[in-house]
């Protein structure tokens, strides 16, 4: 058996809310989840200055069997044929940035990058091999992981929840040796609460911009 390979064009899609006053952020949801209903979390932050864009990953699927409910999510990757996804995402996330970006003035625009969970991967892999422009990397609830070596100049936010079944205190502590190891400098930001976007966090992390 041989494996063949080709590239294709696809259709792909992202959501926007908000307007660049000063400011643009690139949200990356996590697994299972879909962009537009994840964009809904970061309207607390739309304060008519910064544009919030939801990219939304290539792979869409069933979450349930139940054919009265067949809601779907959406995946950013997974482990078979990792690197070559890992290679689409990037282009496609570069392409985003490229398209909304298009009639912006990015003379006076800061760009932050906010990965949620599996997306918090993805963030750190775009940062890294992508060629887009990012002045701040906030990885929610999620793994720096360890195949990628962010940029010390890049201003990073761990943000957690206390009670993350996901993004347990053994995993940030495993995610912040591997840091202090690469000389890579980093803002810790714990909260009370689970796997999710809290939204006065969200609200607290957002004023910090110019920090």
């Amino acid at each position: 058996m041989q494996e063949h390979r080709i590239t294709v064009t696809r259709a792909a899609r992202y959501f926007t809310l908000g307007r660049a006053e000063r400011e643009v952020w690139f949200v990356l949801h996590g697994y299972g989840q879909l962009a537009a209903r994840f964009l809904h979390h970061f309207a607390p932050i739309d304060d008519g200055t910064r544009l919030i864009v939801a990219p939304e990953g290539l792979s869409r699927f069933y979450l349930t069997e139940a054919p009265a409910e067949r809601r779907v999510g959406a995946s950013w990757m997974t482990k078979e044929d990792r690197l070559a996804e890992i290679d689409d995402y990037v282009r496609y996330l570069g392409a985003v940035y490229e398209d909304a970006l298009r009639a912006v003035d990015r003379t006076h625009i800061r760009v932050t990058l906010l990965g949620f969970s599996q997306g918090s991967a993805t963030a750190c892999r775009w940062t890294t091999l992508g060629a887009s422009k990012i002045d701040r990397l906030i990885v929610w609830g999620g793994e720096v992981p360890p195949d990628v070596d962010l940029p010390r100049s890049l201003r990073l936010s761990l943000v957690y929840g206390s009670r993350d079944e996901y993004f347990t205190p053994k995993v940030v502590a495993a995610t912040e040796a591997r840091l202090r190891a690469c000389d890579v400098p980093y803002e810790l930001v714990p909260f009370v609460g689970g796997h999710e976007i809290d939204a006065e966090v969200l609200k607290r992390v957002a004023l910090t911009a110019d920090g």
